[in-house]
């Protein structure tokens, strides 16, 4: 069963949706740059019945800075009663993580990053594909997203929930959508949360495709075994990209069980 909610922080609308059984152990999703739950399908579905699955779609904010990401994501879930449990952050979603920490609210049992950092390892990539984003015209981004459909029938040939959850992620992808995710990369180059992963009382794992050229796995993977205490390891996946959840969703799913320990049923 899925159970639908939405907060409201700074005029802004943030979704939460939760799936499976209330008695089984919390994961908290917190999505990449696009900024919902539409690549997430294949591996939500890999897990089911074994976690109660929370999942969001950020508003398509332009002012939002990430305390108001960390503030409505806390919202949501103390509105649902959820103060405890495991933490998936997807890329930008690992920055979100942190905010969410620094509030410190949630007790994490433990956290994920998948293709996820602390501070940025590359600052100048972000000021390049924010200036080109922002001269690309708009026919030029729907053909870009026209021949990411085409690829992505390729990259999830493996995931069929993900190549069913591909039309509504580009029906997503709006003009207003994808100035919302522009504007998450000044989020991204602003966030510094430093701070707050040094200081983290559990486990921290790092799950990452090999070829990444996002966020290179040993850049993020480095600075966690040399800072963070409580940092227990983490898997490279060689078959997949940035997007590990989505195209490899069932690799990415064993790891999980083994790092929640979790008993099927």
């Amino acid at each position: 069963m899925m159970v639908e909610r939405k907060v409201v922080v700074a005029g802004e609308e943030l979704c939460m949706r939760l799936h499976g059984p209330a008695d089984r152990p919390l994961l908290v999703y917190l999505p990449g740059i696009h900024g919902d739950w539409t690549l997430v399908t294949a591996y939500r579905k890999a897990l089911a019945g074994e976690v109660r699955f929370v999942e969001f779609t950020y508003p398509r904010s332009t002012h939002w800075r990430m305390a108001e990401y960390g503030e409505a994501i806390e919202l949501a879930l103390k509105n649902e009663g959820l103060n405890c449990g495991w933490i998936l952050g997807e890329s930008f979603g690992s920055q979100v993580a942190w905010a969410l920490l620094r509030r410190g609210w949630f007790r994490p049992h433990g956290i994920i990053l998948a293709g996820g950092f602390v501070k940025y390892p590359i600052p100048t990539s972000i000021r390049l594909a924010k200036a080109i984003s922002r001269i690309i015209p708009w026919m030029a981004w729907r053909g870009m997203g026209w021949a990411y459909a085409q690829y992505a029938f390729f990259r999830y040939r493996h995931a069929p929930e993900s190549l069913a959850a591909l039309e509504e992620f580009l029906n997503r992808r709006t003009k207003t959508d994808i100035v919302a995710a522009i504007h998450r990369l000044d989020v991204i180059l602003e966030s510094d949360p430093r701070d707050v992963a040094v200081k983290v009382d559990c486990p921290v794992h790092f799950l990452a495709g090999f070829w990444d050229p996002i966020v290179p796995c040993w850049l993020s993977r480095g600075w966690l075994k040399r800072h963070v205490p409580t940092y227990a390891g983490g898997e490279t996946i060689f078959s997949s990209d940035h997007a590990v959840l989505s195209n490899a969703p069932d690799v990415s799913a064993h790891w999980t069980r083994c790092w929640m320990k979790l008993k099927s049923g």
